[in-house]
């Protein structure tokens, strides 16, 4: 059993993350642009499609993250969206901390949010015994 404050901990590290992640996949959908800056910087296509499609995926995993039976299935989906993301920062040579590593600084927070609001997860990586 956890204690109530390590679970509002989780929920409020939850809460960050998806508040970022919705807001990342709706300026997606539009798309500003900074997105379409971005993708070009980044190697992808620029078309609107293209940004919605990553937007739709975005929030997806997103929604799935949020609702509490399909929570581990986001988590390892946006892990992998994430993980991609990381690797188009490393192709290019980006600044470590800041861009590169933004990608895991925003899945450990995505984990541990998870870890401190679901028993479930804590059974499967039990960190603290």
């Amino acid at each position: 059993m956890i204690s109530k404050r390590a679970l509002w901990a989780g929920r409020i590290l939850s809460g960050l993350a998806i508040a970022f992640l919705t807001m990342d996949g709706v300026i997606k959908l539009v798309p500003i642009q900074p997105v379409t800056d971005s993708l070009k910087d980044l190697g992808y296509p620029t078309s609107d499609a293209f940004a919605r499609l990553l937007g739709v995926i975005t929030l997806g995993c997103t929604a799935l993250y949020a609702w509490p039976r399909t929570a581990l299935l986001g988590a390892v989906l946006m892990t992998g969206l994430l993980g991609g993301a990381m690797a188009s920062h490393i192709r290019l040579d980006h600044p470590l901390l800041t861009h590169t590593l933004f990608g895991l600084w925003l899945g450990l927070i995505v984990w541990a949010g998870l870890w401190l609001r679901d028993e479930r997860v804590r059974r499967v990586m039990p960190f603290l015994q």
